[in-house]
């Protein structure tokens, strides 16, 4: 990972945590055809049974870009996928942060692999050469 960091940090019971993580992988960013999760946007989820069979959620994301215009709808479009495909998280909060900023690191094998199949090459691997190449 570009901070050293494994992303996403999980906490919370298995089975809530792997219905949240296919909740993202329904939202997609509207510009890259990945999913939020695939993509590496998603940096924590934090689940909390807050009584008997209720849940509050936690999700802490970022965009690929601090200019990304749908900033405020990316998190919206998160909260409600966790919604639907989790009725018994009482309360979800989506909070997107740029610290650390998104890195083509970040992305899981499975998106490296969506990647591949919609470019026809390794994106993230070009990106990370792109970005070490000396600027003039």
């Amino acid at each position: 990972m570009a901070d050293g960091k494994k992303y996403p940090v999980i906490k919370g019971p298995k089975e809530v945590v792997e219905r949240i993580i296919k909740a993202l992988k329904e939202v997609y960013d509207p510009e890259i055809p990945v999913n939020v999760y695939d993509l590496g946007l998603v940096y924590e989820i934090h689940v909390e049974e807050v009584k008997p069979g209720k849940y509050y959620v936690r999700i802490v994301m970022t965009l690929t870009a601090i200019g990304c215009p749908v900033a405020g709808q990316l998190g919206a479009y998160a909260e409600e996928a966790i919604r639907e495909m989790v009725p018994e998280a009482e309360e979800v909060e989506v909070e997107i942060t740029f610290d650390p900023p998104w890195s083509p690191d970040y992305v899981t094998e499975e998106g490296r692999e969506l990647l591949k199949a919609i470019f026809g090459y390794d994106v993230v691997e070009e990106w990370k050469k792109r970005m070490a190449a000396p600027s003039f």
